[in-house]
């Protein structure tokens, strides 16, 4: 039987461990919950897609404390990627990181150009930040069946995934049903980056983000 649990020094000791073996957890963000797992585990990757009903070709994000984490990861934030997140993280925004060759996560991307990348993000909410030290970086996904509205409350995620957790991180309710925007740079588009979801932080924002002090960041 899965357990609902207050996050506190004990569970988070739990939540690692649980993480560490495989298992799934549930911990709520600064947007919605979301469904976690460790990013070098493709068998507990797999869980979270059966879990879902998720088609494969939809990614997962990697969840971060930092994004001092991201070199242990083996990513980086190209140009002007690593401009945006100085700006927006912690925050609802996520930059798509590019793999360095060693990088060994199972959530990798491979582009048609060859390269591999990766969604991330840093919450901004101690509640998920303080899991995220405890655990290390999780792969995760909004905590819901494919299709169907994100949950924004445990009970809700229960209500989604019940017995398929093995356990769910309590946080309260969370700020709303809206997803983090998605950015990935291209040199093709304009100010270099293209918007792949447009989410909390509206593009508009984004945009004007890079011409700050009368010059775009990716010069």
């Amino acid at each position: 039987m899965s357990e609902v649990c207050a996050i506190n020094d004990e569970n988070l000791a739990k939540a690692k461990e649980i993480v560490a073996g495989g298992g799934l957890v549930v911990l709520p963000t600064d947007t919605v919950y979301g469904i976690a797992c460790d990013p070098f585990n493709e068998r507990a990757i797999s869980r979270i897609y059966e879990a879902k009903q998720r088609p494969r070709y939809k990614a997962l994000q990697i969840l971060l404390a930092s994004v001092d984490d991201l070199d242990k990861l083996g990513l980086y934030l190209p140009v002007p990627l690593n401009r945006l997140a100085a700006a927006f993280l912690p925050g609802p925004f996520s930059p798509i990181a590019v793999a360095k060759a060693d990088s060994k996560l199972c959530t990798l991307r491979r582009e048609q150009n060859g390269a591999r990348t990766q969604g991330v993000r840093v919450p901004n909410s101690n509640e998920c930040l303080k899991t995220l030290r405890a655990t290390g970086p999780l792969a995760c996904s909004s905590a819901n069946r494919s299709g169907q509205e994100s949950a924004q409350t445990v009970e809700e995620a229960v209500a989604a995934f019940g017995d398929d957790v093995d356990l769910y991180l309590d946080g309260g309710a969370t700020g709303g049903h809206v997803a983090s925007t998605v950015v990935a740079a291209d040199a093709t588009e304009r100010d270099g980056i293209s918007i792949v979801r447009e989410g909390v932080i509206s593009e508009k924002t984004i945009r004007e983000a890079l011409h700050i002090n009368g010059g775009s960041l990716g010069a």
